[in-house]
């Protein structure tokens, strides 16, 4: 068992929603922590980008439009390899 003290306003908003959506103040309360605890634990997890921010950009050449440039970088690697034969 728990008891709470709310001031005055966050009470009479309490009392208004239980009243408008037919529900205990009780009920209100315990799905209001739920929803907090649930957002929280949320906020907690690390994002995918988070999780993999060490490696992004570990390993790079610097050159920041290798997939633009591919087929003429191709092209003149084989033509490089071609022409000392």
């Amino acid at each position: 068992m728990l008891s709470v003290r709310l001031n005055q306003s966050l009470e009479q908003e309490l009392t208004l929603f239980s009243k408008i959506n037919q529900q205990t103040k009780t009920d209100i309360i315990k799905k209001a922590l739920t929803h907090y605890f649930e957002t929280f634990k949320q906020k907690e997890k690390p994002t995918p980008y988070q999780l993999g921010m060490d490696f992004f950009g570990k390993y790079g050449s610097e050159e920041s439009n290798l997939s633009v440039t591919y087929k003429q970088r191709l092209k003149e690697k084989l033509n490089a390899k071609n022409n000392h034969r």
